[in-house]
């Protein structure tokens, strides 16, 4: 088997347990009108149709900016913006509906197609479209009339479920209908927000035109809702788009969808290596941190074993038995990441000699640069300290300078507690390093 293979299976198997989990969840995707104008829309299409055919129920919303914008210019007419929202006066609701209607078709053409060369092949795919999202009017706000900008004010969540219920795929234009029969241009983050919300889908995902990133200009991983109002307040240049995709992300995560996803909607294969990777590729913003260093419970012993065993196979670690890791699990911190155990270490006490022992410190490979370890470190000696333990001691055969840049200095063999000084293993030979630890 060749290279290529190889790592096709191994990606596959990686892959196995978010195809599971995601299977029969309920999942909201709003994009923008430039991403359907976009030369590689088609290969979005594509993988949408692959989520559909792993068994994810959709519900797409798409917008409808730069096609309304076109239509306004052809007529040498604009769209006035006011404090960030739209003021859609009769002119421009013509222009509103002619774009909602071409967009719609253009998507549902591409969602039907079924050549046997493409990758859309046998897909069948069912889209349903309607009037699921009843509107009010902005109103007048500063004096100033909206006109037919508005709002959601309700969605119809039992017809939408009826149409995933039964295996269509249904897709949402940013319009919503008042029971008087009027049209209202809505906002698509908005709507998105809306429906994710009242049919509590399991995920809500926003494509982007950019990604999120910090003041260093690095990606932003993971957000809580606390910190988008923090960030929404500080950065007051923030794009247009982003501040309203950011604000209905925490407004959604705070009325309860678990799970809402950021995604530079530019980036090849985006919704897979998200959805189907353990670190995806854009902003999750969740309730409750995404990454958490706890004490390891039973449940933890096969990702402790998983995360050690390399080190085991490499000499590097003494081995430990499934027995041991079950016995011990009271001992162990884990630092866990999207439901898998990347780091973990381990205290032992020897009260009587006011010492402790840092043993099985491990981080996974790919999260060596991010200072997980010294998280570890820092927690396992804060535990120390509360059990009024002043020294620290690690015995190591490899790491012996990563242990000396962080206090610790060597020691003899005989400074050890009496009990683990008799076991020992001199055919290892690992070197002993102590830290004191302050008060």
């Amino acid at each position: 088997m060749n290279k290529d293979a190889n790592n096709f299976v191994s990606w596959f198997r990686q892959a196995s347990p978010y195809i599971h989990a995601h299977r029969g969840s309920t999942v909201v995707l709003a994009f923008g009108g430039e991403a359907v104008q976009d030369n590689d829309f088609p290969h979005l299409i594509h993988d949408i149709a692959l989520l559909h055919s792993l068994g994810l129920r959709l519900v797409l919303v798409h917008g409808t900016r730069p096609q309304i914008e076109e239509r306004l210019a052809l007529r040498g007419a604009a769209m006035q913006i006011i404090n960030g929202m739209r003021i859609t006066d009769k002119h421009a609701l013509l222009c509103v509906k002619e774009a909602a209607g071409t967009v719609r078709v253009e998507i549902e053409a591409l969602l039907s197609t079924g050549l046997t060369n493409s990758p859309m092949a046998g897909a069948q795919i069912s889209v349903d479209s309607g009037n699921f999202v009843t509107a009010k009017p902005l109103g007048i706000i500063d004096g100033v009339d909206y006109q037919h900008t508005g709002e959601v004010r309700r969605i119809n969540t039992n017809a939408m479920h009826q149409r995933l219920d039964a295996g269509a795929m249904v897709l949402i234009s940013p319009l919503g209908y008042s029971p008087t029969g009027e049209v209202f241009n809505l906002n698509a983050a908005d709507v998105a927000a809306a429906i994710a919300t009242e049919i509590r889908a399991d995920k809500l995902i926003f494509l982007t035109d950019h990604k999120l990133t910090d003041s260093r200009r690095k990606l932003i991983e993971s957000i809580l809702p606390t910190d988008i109002d923090t960030l929404l307040a500080r950065r007051k240049s923030l794009d247009e788009q982003m501040r309203r995709v950011l604000t209905n992300a925490a407004c959604a995560c705070r009325n309860g969808v678990s799970r809402t996803h950021i995604l530079p909607r530019r980036q090849n294969g985006v919704l897979l290596t998200e959805l189907f990777t353990r670190d995806g590729s854009g902003t999750l913003v969740t309730a409750a941190q995404w990454e958490t260093l706890r004490q390891a419970s039973i449940d933890d012993v096969s990702g402790i074993l998983e995360l050690i065993q390399p080190l085991e196979e490499a000499g590097v670690l003494v081995r430990r038995s499934r027995e041991y890791i079950e016995t011990e699990i009271g001992q162990f911190i884990v630092i866990e990441r999207d439901g898998a155990v990347i780091g973990c270490a381990a205290l032992y006490p020897f009260p009587d000699d006011g010492m402790a022992e840092l043993a099985c410190l491990v981080i996974h490979p790919n999260y060596r640069k991010g200072g997980r370890g010294d998280q570890l470190l820092a927690h396992v000696q804060q535990r120390a300290r509360a059990q009024d333990l002043n020294q620290l001691f690690v015995l190591t055969t490899r790491t012996a300078h990563w242990f000396r840049e962080r206090g610790f200095v060597p020691a003899d063999i005989a400074q050890l507690p009496g009990r683990r000084k008799d076991l020992y293993n001199w055919q290892r030979n690992s070197k002993v390093f102590i830290k004191h630890l302050e008060p």
